[in-house]
């Protein structure tokens, strides 16, 4: 294989790649979002600088992706903390998990998505809403939303899933200083909100060492939404160097 072509392939194995070239575009993506309340303190301790708490909220995320272009139907969950940078008000993507191999590796290497292996669900019990998380054989999220209580503004629907996400790239170096560590800023695109609900939720956090989803304790369940939309996720950008040198 040439030198040049080398280059232009985006990932290994190079006669197998782990997954394709994005765009990636999601039809019937399906969320159940609780946001909740919880301790200042601990929140200080895991958002990095210069990303600001404007207030202590922490999103959990469950979602549904049946069919992703390239990557096929996957389901992943995590936690997102309301953040600002330079005055734009955003989310800051704490952690993901994710039961897709594809998108795991592509959420890490073409973006900064901090994805790691996990076991979550989204599926309807009875007149609730259900997600759950378990990370090996351990449960450690419950969350829980009564099934399409009230509609929800689909402009508003719109507006929580569009706001625009920071996370962290960080690659190590061959002798373990970093290489790469900057805060980028992605956002979703091209929404087709299909439906849009509210209703009561509560949501249990379960320790673990590995998945610490626990350590942002739930003190208060703010508000709760159950969204189905399409959309197409967009490339992130470099907003932060964290190695640049001062001019």
């Amino acid at each position: 294989m040439r030198a040049d072509d080398v280059v232009r392939s985006l990932t290994t194995p190079l006669n197998a790649p782990a997954f394709p070239t994005g765009p990636y575009r999601f039809t019937n993506r399906e969320y159940l979002n609780i946001t909740y309340r919880t301790d200042p303190q601990a929140l200080a301790a895991v958002v990095p600088e210069p990303l600001r708490v404007p207030e202590p909220l922490v999103r959990f995320e469950v979602m549904r992706m049946p069919d992703v272009t390239g990557l096929g139907d996957y389901t992943e969950s995590g936690q997102v903390v309301t953040v600002e940078h330079e005055g734009e008000r955003g989310e800051y993507s704490l952690a993901m998990y994710v039961d897709s191999f594809p998108a795991i590796a592509s959420g890490r290497e073409v973006s900064a998505f901090p994805k790691k292996l996990g076991a979550p669900r989204l599926y309807v019990d009875s007149d609730t809403l259900v997600g759950t998380l378990d990370y090996g054989s351990l449960r450690v999220a419950t969350a829980t939303m009564g099934y399409k209580h009230r509609l929800l503004d689909p402009a508003e629907a719109r507006d929580e899933v569009t706001l625009p996400t920071f996370m962290l790239k960080k690659l190590p170096g061959y002798d373990g200083t970093p290489r790469i560590c900057e805060l980028v800023r992605a956002q979703i695109s091209d929404v087709t909100v299909k439906g849009a609900w509210s209703g009561p939720a509560r949501l249990q956090l379960f320790a673990h060492a590995l998945a610490p989803l626990s350590d942002l304790p739930v003190l208060e369940v703010v508000s709760a939404s159950h969204i189905l939309a399409d959309l197409t996720l967009g490339r992130a950008e470099v907003v932060h160097d964290y190695l640049a040198r001062p001019a």
